[in-house]
């Protein structure tokens, strides 16, 4: 009798943004979606120990330390490992490049605050430090194209 394999889970998966300044990216990602920052010192220290990194691969961000390049938000609510601080679930991570964003984003992410808040929304994101591109008003509804403060784009409907 031939034993049949069990069938693969879903594929766990982040959102990769690059980033100039990814400590600053997810500040404001972090209060744009009310997410929090997670909080990698324990690997860190432990990365550390082995020889794995060293101390200029690390930076002090928020009173603890973090990696340099690399950073991520995620959802309150998910789980993550104890040990690591890194998220289970929805997580953005925005990691360090040399160059600046310089064409449209080819995968945005969409915003949505509830019925009747977009422009509560648009006025507190703008307040983090993002800018509204143009308000757009089609057949198929009406949203903000508005641009984080490295200048990648999202849409608040």
């Amino acid at each position: 009798m031939t034993q049949t394999p069990a069938t693969p889970g879903p594929v766990h998966w982040k959102i990769v943004i690059d980033a100039n300044d990814p400590h600053a990216q997810a500040d404001f990602w972090a209060a744009a979606l009310r997410y929090e920052a997670e909080d990698n010192s324990a690997l860190i220290e432990k990365l550390l120990g082995f020889g794995a990194v060293t101390e200029d691969d690390t930076v002090e961000w928020h009173g603890r330390r973090a990696f340099r390049d690399l950073v991520a938000v995620r959802h309150p609510e998910d789980p993550f490992e104890e040990e690591s601080g890194t998220g289970l679930g929805r997580r953005l991570l925005f990691q360090r490049v040399p160059e600046a964003k310089t064409v449209k984003n080819r995968l945005h992410l969409d915003l949505h605050p509830g019925e009747g808040r977009r422009e509560e929304e648009v006025a507190r994101l703008e307040k983090l430090g993002a800018r509204v591109l143009r308000r757009v008003a089609e057949r198929g509804g009406e949203w903000a194209l508005m641009a984080d403060p490295e200048g990648n784009e999202f849409c608040v409907h």
